[in-house]
């Protein structure tokens, strides 16, 4: 099994980003090599994404996903937005007036503390829980109202619900059929996590990274642009991390976005574009992650 991705969004996934600041300072990437220069986005906020290849020796300003049309669509626009929202389970308040925003074309960081209130909101965002009150909608609408959610919006909360005895396919097809996709999209998402080969084998039979793989794929059938993932790191090693990292950046600068819940901040700061941080069930911080400070500092500062 590949290491490193190679579906369709591979062209962009070879691609970091680096920030340049709006004052025309440069900043220093990963690698100690320094950046220089202006340029400023619609909202004129914070940090400008510059996309750079690994082999390349000069930066050149673009948008933030690859597709120009579809980056002039996204400017401005919110895939996610969360709006005075509550949730209690009798006298447990387990999201408490929670409001944030997930730009478009965007990987965003949900994060926060065990028990803080992240996997409940994605709930509530996706409609499998009812709202105490407030809001939460996906490109506007909420869940339960998007004409099939699946061609809007992919999800993965949990990567072991699998019956053990359906092979790789089965299972895909079977969603397939339900939401009325085409026939080849099977194929296309097996091919898409890197698990084409595998198609054919029992669920039962793979690792705990290969059915992370597997939820994902499921999540693609229906081409969505909005992608929720609850920890969908869990159990991967290293080599499976990297590919995670490889694909979500891919996906993003194809003009999509993501939401990721996850506590494992040094993975996911090499692809993130903005933070929402939450403890307690309320919001804590939220905005562009600009890079000039270590993820987990911000995080341990503002969480605790």
């Amino acid at each position: 099994m590949a290491t490193e991705y190679t579906g369709p969004y591979a062209r962009y996934a070879t691609h970091r980003v680096i920030r340049v600041s709006r004052t025309g300072r440069s900043r220093k990437n990963a690698t100690g090599t320094r950046y220089g220069g202006a340029a400023r986005d619609a909202s004129n906020r914070g940090w400008n994404s510059i996309v750079k290849p690994w082999f390349d020796s000069t930066v050149q300003p673009v948008l933030r996903c690859a597709d120009p049309t579809r980056c002039r669509t996204l400017v401005g626009m919110t895939a996610i937005n969360v709006s005075h929202l509550s949730k209690s389970f009798g006298k447990v308040v387990a999201v408490d007036d929670l409001s944030f925003e997930a730009p478009a074309g965007a990987v965003t960081a949900f994060l926060g503390p065990n028990g803080a209130g992240k996997t409940t909101t994605l709930r509530l965002l996706l409609g499998l829980v009812a709202q105490t009150k407030g809001r939460a909608t996906i490109a506007g609408v909420p869940y339960r109202d998007l004409d099939r959610p699946i061609l809007h919006v992919g999800a993965v909360l949990e990567a072991t619900a699998f019956h053990p005895g359906l092979t790789a396919y089965a299972h895909l097809e079977a969603v397939r059929i339900a939401s009325g996709l085409d026939r080849e999209r099977v194929g296309q998402v097996l091919d898409d996590v890197d698990l084409g080969a595998a198609g054919h084998r029992r669920i039962g039979g793979f690792s705990l990274g290969m059915r992370q793989r597997l939820a994902l794929a499921t999540a693609l059938l229906g081409r969505p642009h909005t992608l929720i993932l609850d920890e969908p790191a869990n159990g991967l090693d290293p080599a499976g991390m990297r590919w995670l990292r490889g694909f979500l950046r891919g996906y993003a600068l194809d003009g999509n976005s993501v939401l990721i819940s996850t506590h494992v901040l040094a993975e996911v700061e090499q692809i993130v574009d903005h933070v929402v941080i939450i403890s307690g069930g309320r919001l804590r911080w939220s905005g562009p992650f600009d890079g000039g400070r270590a993820l987990e500092e911000l995080y341990l500062e503002v969480a605790e």
